[in-house]
Order: C-alpha cells, then structure tokens, then sequence
C-alpha cells in the first residue's frame, strides 16, 4: 500500500525541515473535532481500525522517496533523511462505536515529530470520513426505534472502498444487513437484497416477474412492487405468493411515493390476502429524518434500507476535524487563531454518568464516577492487543447508546451537551496562552 505517498505535500516539507533542524524529539497531536455538524449532540467513533492498520504497514521506502522528490522538484538525494521512515510511536484512541461529544479528542498521536507529521492527512481521512458516516447511520438506527434497518449505499457512495466502510460502520451500530457482497464477506455480515426495476421491466407483466425471480432465488422472497403501480404491484405480489407457497420470511419494497400511505394501503391487501407475516420494506432516499417521520405516523413499515443520505452522510458530509500538536519534548502547544484554539498538552476525556464528560490534562487524577474514554492501542508502531470483533464493537455503541439521557436519543430532540473542561486543563489553558502572548509581544 502507498501509504507514505498518501499525504499533503506540505507535511513533506515540514518532516524534511524538521529533519534539518533537527526536531526530532517526541511530539504529541491531538486529532478532535473543533465543532459537531447541525443537529448532531454526539459523534460515533470510527476509523480507528483502518489507522492502526495503515500505521503498522507504514513504511517510507526508496521508491516512495522519489515519488515526494518528483513532487517536490528535488533530487533524490535530499530526502535521504526520510528513507526508512517507519512509524514507532505510540496512539491513544476512543475505541470505535463509543459515542464522543463536543470537546472530547477521538485520538492523540506522541511520535517522533517528523513521523507524527507525515500521517496527518491520512488519519483525518480515515477518522473524519467513517465517524461522519458512523453517526449519521447511528441516526438511522435512532429513529427507526428497533425496526431493522439494512444498507443499500453501494451504488451512490464516493468509491468503492467508501461503500464496504459504510456497510461495516453500519453494522457497527446496530444495522442488521448490507446489499453489499464484498463488504458482507469481509466483515462476515448479513447480505441482503431484492430486485431492480429492470427486472420487472424485462418481462411482459409484473406476475410473471415476480414468478421467474421465485424459480430462480431460493431463499426469502422481496418483490419490489412499485415498478407501475404500487396497490397492483402489491396485488400480483400476493397472488405469487402464495401460488407458491413461499412465504416465509417474504416481504414487498416501496421505493417511491408517499411511502406512508402506500405502506398503509399495501398492509391493508397483504392483510386481506391472508398475508399478515408478510414484511413491508421501504427504501428510496430515506435518512434519519424521513425515517422518524414515518415511525412517528405510525407508517405500517417494518424494515428502513438506506442508501445514497446515509452513504455519504448527505446533511453533514464532512467533519471540521483537525489534527493539532499539544506537546512537543513536554511542552504543552496550542493555536490561538480566533475560532481555532485548541487545548494544549496530551488529553483524556471522562465519561460521567447522564454523559458529564470532562476533558482533562493527561495526567490528572479521575473525576468521581468516572471511566476513561481513550486507551492505549498502540506502542511502538504496533498494536496492543488484538483486532476487536464487529460485535465488540457494536456492544459499546449499544453501551453507550442505552446511557444517553432520553431526550438525547430523540432525532430532533435536544442535543447531549459537550464536555466540559476540568479545572487543572483550563488553568493550563490560561497559562500556555499567557506565555505564548507574552513571548509574542516581546519578539
């Protein structure tokens, strides 16, 4: 993998000048997100796994030497110095599916400075794309209030990889199957699917679509029913059927209209039909909030599968994420730009009950009930302990999820508010900025 190619020109720079100056001493950043998106009380953590991952490869050979050189309009020669580069320092991170508030660091990178510089785009490209995604499938997950939800975002996402992430983070809180092969085999999920439009147009009417799929597919039957009109569509869909007999675990998708309405009307021919057991699948660019107006009408829906809106977290695509050094030869750091400062020194955050969270210096003792958020997942380029489960992963986002004050876990309902700085970080706050102000008055 090319890892040490993957990164901003300028962190090239700024490894090589720190090289020449011999800055090398073992600094510490901190990767946070400096605001949550609208509506958002809470972010899940993500992408932790793929960072370890690319850390424990990294690896700045000769040929990546001459890729930056070319770049950089530079002879080979003058990176000598970042050839054989390989990452050896040490991570502390929120464990992925752990909910994160407002002013909590999701991970703190100490590293020999030049390493800790070269990985920054990657890190935020990892953990700023999968926990945008990871929270607004949360959402989903949320406003569906315990009806299954399934992941149909392979067609709309940004790439490829993008699609197998979301279907992975889907699980991750709670999703309960994935449209997508390649993702189902490789994180051992659920797959799941039903049929195109296409399909139903290939034949001359939709009953004898419906009969070819059921000869040709023998598990559980979805037929897509919307294709001309979705009450016939329900209809011909019921006859199929139970001409067959193949009814268990069976269910019709409505993937356009007024999907509340079109539910009620297609719940009230299944029922009459004698098909009470038989499903309702939804779908058709649904996200949390289409999803929680329907649950709240009382829409006879039973599972919600999402795609494009979630895939790419439509409403909040991006996370203003930023990755920062608090420390370096253990001097505490921080920025002072209006609307960017950022806290200095190495972080831990509290998790309180009823969510109080407190963020503090590193080293200060806990607060009363409280439980560490990061841990300790990587030492010397390497990680600590094994590869957590989907499932391990899945229950501290349930852990966390059933902790969340009530009112929080309303889509529209008040937000979880952040966490609150302990006294020791902010009198570290006031001293740091007192001393960079002082310094810059008297250069």
């Amino acid at each position: 993998m090319p890892e040490a190619t993957r990164t901003d020109l300028y962190e090239v720079t700024m490894a090589m000048a720190y090289l020449d100056h011999g800055l090398t001493g073992e600094a510490t950043f901190s990767l946070f997100a400096r605001s949550l998106p609208p509506e958002r009380g809470f972010l899940v953590a993500a992408g932790l796994e793929s960072v370890l991952d690319m850390l424990e490869r990294y690896h700045l050979d000769a040929h990546d030497a001459a890729v930056l050189a070319h770049a950089l309009h530079r002879p080979a020669g003058d990176l000598a110095g970042l050839r054989g580069i390989r990452f050896t320092g040490s991570v502390r991170a929120v464990p992925e599916g752990r909910i994160v508030l407002a002013n909590e660091p999701l991970l703190e990178v100490t590293a020999p400075l030049p390493q800790a510089q070269l990985v920054e785009s990657m890190l935020l490209n990892r953990v700023s794309h999968q926990t945008a995604v990871a929270s607004k499938a949360a959402r989903c997950v949320i406003a569906a209030a315990g009806r299954p939800v399934v992941d149909f975002s392979l067609r709309r996402t940004h790439g490829a990889e993008a699609a197998d992430e979301a279907a992975r983070l889907g699980a991750l809180v709670g999703f309960a199957a994935t449209s997508n092969v390649e993702a189902a085999h490789r994180y051992d999920l659920p797959a799941t699917g039903t049929m195109a439009h296409s399909f139903i147009e290939a034949f001359e009417d939709e009953r004898a679509a419906f009969r070819a799929f059921a000869a040709s597919h023998p598990g559980p039957l979805t037929f897509l029913v919307d294709t001309y009109d979705t009450e016939s569509g329900t209809r011909h869909a019921a006859d199929v059927l139970r001409e067959t007999g193949r009814t268990a675990g069976a269910a019709i998708r409505l993937d356009s209209g007024d999907l509340g309405d079109l539910a009620a009307r297609a719940r009230r021919i299944l029922d009459g039909a004698g098909l009470p057991h038989v499903a309702i699948v939804a779908s058709g660019g649904l996200d949390e909030y289409a999803i929680d107006a329907l649950v709240g009408q009382g829409a006879p829906i039973d599972i919600y599968a999402v795609g494009t809106k979630v895939g790419v977290s439509a409403d909040a695509p991006y996370l203003d994420t930023a990755y920062k050094l608090v420390s370096y030869r253990g001097r505490p750091t921080m920025k002072l730009s209006t609307g960017k400062t950022t806290l200095p020194g190495p972080h831990q955050s509290w998790r309180r009950p009823r969510y109080a969270d407190v963020t503090a210096t590193l080293d200060e003792p806990a607060p009363p009930d409280g439980e560490p958020l990061m841990e300790t997942v990587m030492r010397n380029g390497r990680r600590t302990g094994p590869r957590p489960s989907q499932v391990a992963s899945h229950r501290r986002f349930a852990r966390d999820f059933a902790m969340l004050p009530a009112a929080a876990r309303r889509i529209g309902g008040p937000v979880a508010p952040g966490a609150r700085l302990s006294p020791a970080l902010e009198s570290l706050v006031d001293q740091v900025r007192e001393r960079l102000v002082s310094r810059q008055r008297g250069a």
